[in-house]
């Protein structure tokens, strides 16, 4: 059954993935994850290659590279456990595959090692993996409207990620803060975001750490009135982040969505309500007759 699931999950998201797999970055990164293997396979270059096969078969995987390779699936194993998107699968796979192939190929020859390694620095500087640009309903803000868009109007709580756009997992984390913001905002519940490693200044105001090693990117605040009233993931007395998972489910969990969004309806229908009133003038009330008139339709009649 362990095995089932997440073969179930990859086929289910199979047509995301062939989308995701025809992006330049990801072709590259492909070609880059099965060197090692293309090179030990491929004829007319793997019986160039030396090996320690006691048949001296060198197209051939020998036991110290089977040994890494299967050291390399338990850690991809491991770290896709946390994983909560497909992205963050595909991505630890890339990752590691490489980290593999360089350690494989200094292994076979150090000359082809420096190659492969100076291939995987020159990617990273000059490749990013594509951002997330699907429909979502999330406000953008800047080191200038921030707090003037979080102070506006008390009613309104805001969901604020502080993000970064060279963080993984801000990367991975883009397409479930967006479907979270199409179900759930409204007038008196609303998204936003800010990146805070092109405004520093907003990373030291509401101090969210954009160090790697403080591990609190992503980071979702949430703010009523203006001010903060809780954020994931906590941060501890040596400023470290506790360790959370960013799924769906955690977070209409801890931030109370469900609560949260009736409440921001019935805040919705109240302001509808006076927008309609505010349409139409009041009816004037009828005058009743003065008792000059009256006197006068009694004699008529």
């Amino acid at each position: 059954m362990a095995l089932l699931t997440p073969l179930f999950a990859f086929l289910y998201h199979l047509p995301q993935v062939y989308k995701w797999l025809l992006k330049p970055y990801y072709v590259a990164s492909l070609f880059m994850s099965i060197a090692f293997l293309a090179v030990r396979k491929t004829p007319g270059i793997c019986e160039h290659l030396s090996t320690q096969r006691e048949d001296g078969n060198p197209c051939d995987f020998d036991w110290r590279e089977v040994e890494i390779l299967m050291f390399l699936s338990a850690i991809v194993m491991m770290k896709n456990r946390r994983a909560i998107t497909v992205e963050q699968h595909v991505g630890n796979i890339i990752l590691f595959s490489k980290v593999a192939n360089v350690i494989l190929f200094f292994r076979l020859d150090i000359r082809m090692g420096l190659l492969y390694l100076t291939l995987c620095i020159v990617f990273l500087m000059t490749c990013k993996p594509p951002l997330y640009m699907g429909p979502e309903y999330i406000k953008y803000f800047s080191d200038k409207t921030i707090d003037d868009e979080l102070e506006r109007d008390n009613r309104v709580t805001w969901i604020v990620e502080f993000f970064a756009n060279w963080s993984p997992e801000c990367q991975s984390f883009a397409s479930v803060y967006a479907d979270l913001s199409l179900k759930y905002n409204c007038t008196g519940l609303k998204f936003g975001k800010v990146d805070i490693g092109r405004y520093g200044e907003v990373s030291k105001k509401y101090k969210v750490s954009t160090s790697p090693l403080s591990k609190q990117l992503p980071s979702l605040v949430l703010f009523q009135g203006g001010k903060e009233v809780m954020r994931r993931p906590q941060v501890d007395k040596k400023g470290r982040a506790v360790s959370w998972s960013f799924t769906e489910e955690n977070i209409i969990r801890e931030f109370n969505l469900n609560e949260l969004y009736q409440k921001s309806k019935k805040l919705n229908k109240s302001k509808g309500d006076k927008e309609s009133l505010s349409q139409f003038p009041p009816v004037p009330e009828e005058e009743e007759p003065s008792t000059a008139e009256e006197s006068e339709t009694k004699k008529d009649k």
